[in-house]
Order: structure tokens, then sequence, then C-alpha cells
């Protein structure tokens, strides 16, 4: 299994995009910088999407994916998501009012999006992995995954999230973790108010997770936020090093194999 981070920060600068992950070039985990990252050629391999929540910096790039799909080779792309952010996706941003209406663009029998509901808890095979959605906490409803290869190679998704993750650790059992820390430390109650993390709830998200398993995956962090990332990175160095994990900031382009 190869993980490539299209999209690794909070903010969309030169060099920085919104949150993307790709797991070995065909299945999308959130769709905030997808088209900026990838040549024509990379984007027609993908053909399903997961969707943690409805945010536009998770789901922005649905539309000009969709687009490219629509115009260049006329193929499908599949998303799943929990049927609340669904909805909300197809109310706001798939609605034809300021761009076409992919859901029935080029025809309603054969539309450049196809939408599907997955349910918290049960496992479904997607586009040949084991998905397992999570309910994680965040501020609108949203869930993280677990992708589990024919080969047994796993790792978890949080998308975005915030702490109180003890009883998603139960149903998860990774080999690595792709988490968020948003902010630093000195911004811990505005962060938990917005739903995020910072090194310091991540911390004790990390030392829950050992307790339960025995064990810490590695870890990685995305949504970084941009303004912050420096006193980030050195607070996630000191949670590495005061638990002896393997934890990183993740960084555009950065591809990872299990």
């Amino acid at each position: 299994m190869e993980i490539q981070i299209l999209g690794a920060h909070s903010s969309e600068l030169r060099g920085a995009r919104l949150a993307s992950l790709l797991i070995d070039s065909t299945l999308l985990m959130d769709a905030g910088g997808v088209t900026s990252a990838l040549p024509l050629p990379e984007q027609k391999k993908i053909k399903t999407v997961l969707l943690t929540h409805h945010h536009f910096d998770h789901t922005r790039d649905l539309v000009t994916l969709a687009a490219n799909i629509g115009y260049y080779w006329q193929g499908q792309l599949v998303v799943h998501a929990l049927r609340y952010t669904l909805d909300i996706v197809t109310k706001y941003l798939l609605d034809g009012t300021m761009y076409l209406n992919f859901l029935e663009y080029p025809s309603k029998e054969n539309p450049s999006l196809i939408l599907e509901a997955v349910e918290p808890y049960s496992s479904k095979a997607i586009a040949g992995y084991d998905v397992l959605a999570v309910p994680v906490k965040h501020s609108v409803p949203a869930v993280g995954y677990q992708i589990t290869s024919t080969d047994g190679k796993s790792m978890f998704y949080t998308g975005d999230t915030t702490g109180g993750l003890s009883d998603c650790w139960q149903h998860v059992s990774p080999q690595l973790l792709v988490t968020e820390v948003a902010g630093p430390n000195k911004y811990q109650d505005w962060l938990k108010k917005v739903g995020h993390l910072c090194a310091g709830f991540l911390r004790e998200e990390l030392i829950q997770f050992h307790s339960l398993k025995g064990y810490l995956p590695r870890v990685i962090v995305v949504h970084i936020g941009n303004r912050f990332e420096e006193e980030i990175r050195e607070e996630v160095t000191q949670v590495a090093e005061e638990l002896e994990a393997d934890i990183s900031l993740g960084y555009e382009d950065m591809k990872v194999t299990l």
C-alpha cells in the first residue's frame, strides 16, 4: 500500500494544499487539493473518493475533478461518505447553481459523480479494500477511515478531529495513523472548541491508544496550520521524544509505503 499526501495543510498557499490523501493512485481520501497536485493521467486513475466530512477544505476539488472527468475522459467517480455529508455536499456544492451539476452531467444516466452512503462501524469492500468508517469528534458529523489492503496492510485517517478518541481507538488497529494538528498548544482551548487537535491533545490520544492496543503506529500529522508550522513541528517532536514514537509532519507529495 502506497499513501501519497496530496495536501497537508489547512490553508492553500504556494507549495501548500488542502486535505487529500491518495492510496495506490486510485483511492482518494478527502478532496481538498487534488487537481492542483496531479497531472491529468494521474487524475484519471482515481476511481473512488472517501469524504470524512463536508467542510469545503475537504470537498472543494470534487468539482474540479468531476469537471476533468466529464470533459476529458467521460468516466465516473464514486464518492462515499456519511449520508449527512452527501446531503450537504449535494445541496451546497453540487447543486448546479455555480457550476454544472455533475450528478447529472454529462447525463442523468451517466453522471460524472455517483454518491454512496457509508454506515459507521460497518466494514465495506470499496475499490478492492476493506473500508471501515468510524465516527470521530469534530464540529460537524465526521468519520475517519481505516483502509485495509488484501495483504493485511492498514492505515487509519482521522480527518479533522479533536480529543476524546478512545471510543474510536477500540475499532481500529492500523500500522499507520494519519491525523491532524491544526495549531499550537497555546491555542488549545480554541482548537477544542472548533474541533481540532494540538500536539498536547495528540499526546493524550496516543497514550490512550497505547493503553488500549499495547503499541503505537507510525503517525503522520497533516491539516497543519500554515502560519504555526514550525511551532507545531517543535511540539510534535517533543511528543515523539516523550512517547518514543515515530511521529512526523506530513508534506505535499510525501509518499509512504506499507
